[in-house]
């Protein structure tokens, strides 16, 4: 018999997540990979686990993850977007915490685009009067 599966997309800035939650004991494995080892920085683990400690679920599911585009930032919180809707399809009365807690907001932050004739989307080259 196939085991229960739990899906649900995240997104934030250019990054994409596709997140399972399997009945287990609390690992997160993203993109084949410890998480861990695929994210170096322990403050954005800590900030991707939230939507479990929320909800009091933080060894109760195994965590699948594939991930693409942007950085560590992009796709912690992406991943984290993803976990909350998946918890959602586990129990909807996980909503109002959830959404107290702005879990299921999709962060509408997106790099601004390069203008013509500036460096960046703002920076120009500095002024010479003569």
């Amino acid at each position: 018999m196939a085991q229960v599966t739990y899906i649900g997309t995240g997104r934030r800035k250019n990054s994409v997540a596709r997140v399972r939650l399997v009945p287990g004991t609390g690992k997160i494995t993203i993109n084949n990979k410890d998480v861990a080892d695929y994210i170096p920085f322990a403050n954005l683990i800590v900030d991707m686990k939230q939507p479990l400690t929320i909800t009091e679920t933080t060894d109760s599911y195994d965590i699948l993850v594939n991930v693409k585009g942007g950085g560590f930032s992009g796709q912690a919180g992406a991943i984290r977007h993803g976990i909350s809707r998946a918890l959602l399809t586990v129990d909807p009365d996980f909503r109002p915490a959830l959404k107290s807690a702005g879990m299921l907001t999709r962060d509408p932050r997106m790099k601004e685009r390069k203008k013509p004739g500036l460096k960046k989307a703002r920076k120009a080259s500095q002024f010479s009067k003569r």
